[in-house]
């Protein structure tokens, strides 16, 4: 069922983002459609988070994953028009996810990770190969809301992997807008990828407590940021 649910929260998000962009609707509706695709995963899907630690959320736990899958569903629109270079982020972070469900054994988040992995490579070859300097916004929003879930469906198991988004995109994410103004894209965009690929390691050799400490320390240092419009996401 979380198969199905997945493509048709897919669908609606393209949908309603091609819409958008074609109808000169406002932003608005592609807030309306990424909320009804989350909603479809978290009703239909039954994919939500009910603890936190030790820590029951009870009737939090619907608007919280809603939040989650919102969030993360838009972490890759940080600019109008991006290169096809910035997929090394994803990819990395999808590697990370797939790599950790395997070990685990999810079989839900191996699959996808792997079919999104291959997609982004596909996608980054042909950007090569064309000389297309721009990616849609729909294909980005897309790879956000696969990501989201995917590390929805992990965090049900442990909430200590959601170090795997933060540290492995969100994180390097920030660092590239950061980087932005003081050197070139293509340079800020390879810096925010080898840091991306060391926290992806780092998660593989350390215990998962200091992972815990690292997870709780930058997530009060990432609700900081959103305090600036530059750097916000939600």
């Amino acid at each position: 069922m979380l198969y199905l649910t997945l493509l048709i929260g897919l669908t609606l998000i393209v949908i309603t983002t091609k819409l958008t962009q074609n109808l000169q609707l406002s932003s608005i509706w592609l807030l309306v459609g990424q909320i009804s695709a989350s909603f479809i995963i978290i009703m239909f899907g039954n994919l939500k988070i009910s603890h936190i630690s030790q820590i029951e959320l009870g009737y939090l736990s619907i608007p919280f994953s809603l939040l989650f899958l919102v969030g993360f569903t838009n972490v890759m629109n940080v600019e109008k028009e991006q290169k096809p270079l910035i997929l090394l982020l994803p990819c990395i972070s999808l590697v990370c996810l797939t790599i950790s469900a395997i070990v685990i054994g999810h079989s839900f988040v191996s699959m996808i990770g792997i079919c999104a992995v291959l997609t982004i490579t596909l996608v980054l070859l042909y950007g090569c190969i064309s000389g297309e300097e721009n990616i849609g916004r729909t294909f980005t929003t897309s790879i956000g809301f696969i990501i989201a879930v995917l590390s929805l469906s992990l965090l049900e198991l442990s909430f200590v992997m959601i170090y795997i988004p933060i540290f492995s995109l969100t994180l390097p994410l920030v660092l590239y807008l950061l980087l932005q103004n003081k050197i070139t894209s293509v340079q800020s965009i390879i810096i925010s990828s080898l840091v991306a690929l060391l926290f992806s390691l780092i998660i593989f050799v350390i215990r998962f407590n200091i992972v815990w400490y690292l997870v709780i320390g930058f997530t009060v240092i990432l609700a900081f940021s959103q305090l600036s419009s530059r750097h916000r996401f939600i």
